[in-house]
């Protein structure tokens, strides 16, 4: 099946499909709707957050429901209020060309009486929090005893939020003959359990296998003492400029202690746990959907039902307890599609855990280290790079340029382009030039460090924007370069340019072959690049390489538009506790809290 119309869906189901734009059904729609409009039976569906889950239940619902009646006819049950509004919204779009149709979200935190309003008016379908729910039932609000379709959405999260009682309690008030859809990520003991309690004979439709992480989501750790952990997370955003991230951690405690720990180094930062009101929660996921905050930090409870397409990165900054938890977690990214990395830092004494976690998901951890001072630096000189080189013309400078001007007349063009980028470039090389190496093994002089002396880092001006994550990249030069599977290592994908390393004996073969080499007509550059926080490429005096060009060297690399930041930055400074000020903050009136300019700079703490 590989087109809507063949999944057997009426045509104003259709026509809301063609309006949404929505082109071939994902895996889990294409095994579930045909099975769900054939049949009246239950069914348990195992599959990852962010494959059309909702789609998948949502179609057949809509198609067997009389939208002429107003008896409830539909309850689906989600952990959240945020899933709980994302679903009866999609549900409605679903159903535009239902007239008549009317679809009630249920959820704690709003007024329970224009809730029930809402639900006396007629609602054919109801889309509820376990809570709220049970709560409107004891106070004889709503009815679902005439109820046809029930769908508990997400329930392994449900379950582990403690919603255990809540859910029987709320289908002990439904009949006996209803159909029972469960939609799941995993399947541990408890949703196994209320499977066997609350369904007959369900048919069970697997995408991928049980518990498995998403094929689209690659997996790192990196090895630091626990005292580093922070400094280790501002390393890993430093070296990501564009990154959009949700960051993990055990307590509500933690949670906002790093949120504000971030957030005062100038970072778009804000945190989501259960001490906010959901007013409070309501403001963050708004901010962060806009990409107002870039840098999410929450709690699992919290972050239940977070539902957005463009997460580029998940970082544990803590590893949860429950390997199930991993699997949520990682999935909030590589959605729709797109690819994502989980990202997991984690002390020597935790080391055990990614082994359990590898066996659980099927998929490997790649040991990576955090970027060395140098390596940032030239990572957000180049996105800062990119960013100038993209940037519109506003012609409204125009009439200030011969001011402009009259200050560089006797400032060349190398001159003036190096005063330029120096203003950000000094900023950060100020704070990282005698960083410390934070990866664990490298401070105890392990034998890894001799290995790395044996390979070599090389830059590459290619990118996301080329069509390149690391996978296909890796592929590429493996190819292009002939090198077995292990050939190519560390590789790291940016917007327009990456990193990636080879044994340090395939050098000249690297550099040699990236000599004047073109694809579709532009030239690929490779060149080695230097990071002085590691010993690999001491002496080598800076970047060299095979392509190199001095005046005449083309890049077309093209950036996306950053976000604009707030307010001004404080530099380098010292702090009256005599430690240097993250470089994220400066004096120097610069926009940005970073080379690219991306983050905006909101609820700094004053």
């Amino acid at each position: 099946m590989n087109t809507f119309q063949d999944l057997g869906l009426e045509e104003r189901i259709l026509q809301a499909i063609a309006d949404l734009g929505f082109v071939t059904p994902s895996e889990v729609q294409q095994k579930a709707i045909p099975v769900l409009l054939e049949d009246e039976r239950d069914l348990v569906a195992l599959a990852q957050t962010g494959t059309g889950k909702t789609a998948a239940f949502g179609f057949p619902m809509l198609q067997k429901i009389d939208v002429d009646s107003r008896t409830t006819q539909g309850l689906i049950l989600s952990p959240t209020r945020e899933l709980c509004l994302q679903i009866t919204n999609e549900l409605k779009n679903y159903g535009k060309y239902f007239k008549g149709l009317n679809v009630t979200a249920i959820y704690g935190g709003a007024s329970i009486t224009d809730q029930a309003k809402q639900v006396k008016k007629g609602a054919q379908i109801i889309v509820a929090t376990p809570g709220r729910m049970k709560d409107m039932i004891s106070r004889g609000m709503v009815d679902i005893t005439k109820i046809e379709y029930s769908v508990l959405d997400e329930a392994d999260e449900m379950l582990n939020m403690g919603f255990y009682e809540d859910i029987t309690s709320i289908l002990s008030h439904t009949p006996q003959d209803k159909s029972t859809w469960l939609f799941s990520a995993t399947m541990p003991k408890e949703v196994a359990a209320i499977a066997k309690k609350f369904m007959y004979n369900p048919i069970e439709i697997t995408v991928g296998h049980k518990n498995e992480g998403s094929k689209n989501v690659s997996h790192e750790y990196y090895l630091v003492n626990s005292r580093d952990r922070y400094q280790a997370l501002k390393r890993l955003a430093d070296a990501n400029p564009d990154i959009f991230s949700v960051i993990f951690c055990r307590t509500k405690r933690d949670t906002q202690k790093v949120a504000e720990k971030l957030i005062d180094d100038g970072y778009s930062a804000g945190a989501l746990h259960g001490d906010l009101s959901q007013n409070q929660r309501d403001l963050v996921m708004k901010s962060f959907r806009n990409k107002q905050i870039q840098m999410l930090v929450a709690t699992d409870v919290a972050a239940r039902g977070i539902d957005v397409d463009d997460i580029t990165h998940v970082i544990n900054y803590q590893l949860p307890d429950e390997i199930e938890t991993y699997t949520h977690r990682s999935g909030r990214t590589g959605r729709a599609g797109k690819t994502g990395v989980s990202m997991v830092i984690v002390s020597k004494s935790e080391l055990r855990k990614i082994k359990s976690i590898e066996r659980k998901i099927k998929k490997s951890f790649e040991q990576k280290d955090i970027p060395g001072g140098m390596e940032i630096c030239q990572v957000q000189l180049m996105s800062l790079a990119n960013k100038v080189h993209d940037t519109e013309i506003n012609h409204e400078i125009d009439p200030y340029l011969n001011d402009i001007n009259a200050l560089f007349e006797d400032t060349s063009k190398d001159e003036l382009i190096k005063k330029f980028f120096s203003v950000e470039f000094t900023r950060f090389f100020n704070y990282y030039q005698k960083a410390k190496d934070l990866n664990l093994e490298a401070q105890n002089s392990s034998a890894r460090d001799t290995s790395d002396e044996k390979s070599t880092r090389y830059f590459i001006n290619v990118g996301r924007k080329d069509g390149y994550d690391w996978m296909t990249l890796k592929d590429f030069l493996k190819e292009v370069l002939e090198l077995d599977k292990d050939g190519v290592f560390k590789v790291d994908v940016k917007d327009s340019f990456s990193f990636f390393n080879t044994e340090t004996e395939q050098m000249e073969k690297v550099l040699a072959f990236f000599t004047d080499f073109k694809q579709n007509g532009r030239f690929i550059n490779v060149e080695i690049t230097e990071d002085k926080g590691r010993s690999r490429n001491r002496g080598r005096g800076g970047r060299k390489g095979g392509s190199r060009r001095s005046g005449d060297r083309k890049r077309n690399d093209k950036r996306s538009d950053s976000r604009s930041s707030g307010s001004g930055n404080r530099g380098d400074r010292r702090r009256s506790d005599g430690k240097s000020r993250s470089p994220r903050r400066s004096d120097s009136g610069s926009n940005s809290g970073n080379f690219a300019s991306s983050r905006p700079r909101r609820n700094r703490r004053k």
